[in-house]
């Protein structure tokens, strides 16, 4: 239609055949269906078809110059190596300026392209004429490579975006995951510190109602209510814990946050109901600490005395005093045991816990066998804000 138009229009002299114009039009416009595939290729073919089209006065400007924007625009928006991308681009332009200073070399070199002309005006029609084509020229390639270059970055930076946005959701997943985890490892320490400790201590209780059931009735029947007491405790503790946990207003509650310092004297309690010698003192003015530091001294207090009724073996005695220092909170629990029982036969749950309570709180602890025999863990925790 536009070859059609301009051809009535007169616009140009002597146009080429109705075949040349129809395979003009195919080479220019059939290419850019793959010009994303072939950016490069794609300008090259459809600028060598714009230059032979005017070479071969084909009646047709408008779509042809659609055309070769579109393809010099798709060079610089989809052109995955860029120093070829930019090397193609330049080269065509060159070589279009090159074309368009030789049409108006010849223009200016044929007397009759100018006789129309009017002389009248301050520049010479030929200047006028050729500074324009300059112009034009220079706004349509510029506009080509600039939006070009535009949309290639705009393409890298959403692509940038998109993968800091899944690297963030992997982050957070991770984070998840991580947070889970710490979870169970929380709840399976809690788990261990609860159960561990009333086992124990109703298995010693155990032991010695057996022993004195037929010499001693009533002193069995005490240790056999001890045991009750201990079981419905290890229930209650359980319980709470659970209940927590399940508690979707509350997540993350540590589930012995009602335990503390003040109930470290019910742990010495239970060890003498159940045989054991303990002695517990309390060395400086007690003050309000934080609460995560009271949870982590009465876990600590607990393991240390569950590992002493089940390792430390007959008659050892346990020795139990808490320090209040200018800045920090110190719990020492030793004990008599024999210096041949490995304290770390086990699974080593239990030490291991009590080491990552100490660290998450800041603070330092001592695990390990006394000179003098028996075995010693000494915790000492910062009471001030944490770095």
């Amino acid at each position: 239609m536009s070859v059609l138009l301009t051809q009535s229009a007169g616009y140009v002299k002597n146009p080429a055949p109705i075949w040349v114009s129809s395979l003009f039009v195919v080479i220019c416009a059939a290419p850019l269906a793959v010009r994303r595939r072939w950016p490069q290729a794609v300008a090259i073919v459809v600028s060598s078809a714009f230059a032979l089209g005017h070479i071969f006065a084909v009646p047709e400007a408008l779509f042809a110059n659609i055309s070769l924007f579109i393809a010099m625009y798709t060079v610089g928006a989809w052109g995955r190596h860029r120093m070829r991308a930019t090397i193609v681009r330049v080269v065509i332009v060159i070589g279009m300026f090159i074309w368009l200073f030789t049409a108006l070399v010849a223009s200016a070199a044929d007397p009759t392209s100018l006789a129309n002309l009017t002389r009248s005006s301050a520049i010479s029609p030929i200047v006028a004429i050729g500074l324009l084509q300059i112009v034009t020229t220079l706004l349509y390639f510029g506009s080509a490579f600039y939006f070009g270059d535009r949309a290639w970055a705009a393409a890298r930076e959403r692509r940038a975006l998109v993968d800091r946005t899944a690297e963030r959701s992997a982050e957070r997943e991770l984070n998840a995951h991580r947070a889970l985890t710490l979870e169970r490892v929380r709840i399976a320490r809690d788990l261990h510190d609860i159960v561990a400790h009333h086992v124990s201590v109703m298995g010693v209780q155990a032991g010695a109602a057996r022993l004195v059931m037929e010499t001693d009735p009533a002193g069995a029947t005490h240790s056999l209510r001890s045991i009750e007491s201990s079981a419905r405790t290890a229930v209650a503790e359980l319980h709470r814990m659970l209940t927590i946990l399940r508690d979707d207003e509350h997540p993350g509650i540590d589930s012995a946050t009602t335990r503390g310092i003040d109930q470290i004297s019910s742990l010495a309690a239970d060890a003498r109901a159940a045989g054991v010698p303990l002695r517990s003192r309390t060395v400086g003015v007690q003050r309000t600490v934080p609460p995560t530091v009271e949870v982590t001294l009465y876990r600590i207090a607990q393991e240390s005395i569950t590992n002493t009724l089940k390792h430390a073996g007959p008659g050892a005695e346990i020795d139990l005093r808490l320090r209040y220092l200018d800045d920090a909170v110190e719990l020492e629990i030793g004990d008599s045991g024999s210096a041949n029982i490995s304290y770390a036969g086990g699974a080593g749950l239990g030490q291991r816990g009590m080491r990552e309570r100490v660290d998450a709180v800041g603070g330092t602890i001592h695990i390990g066998p006394r000179a003098r025999g028996g075995y010693l863990v000494r915790a000492r925790i910062p009471t001030g804000e944490l770095d």
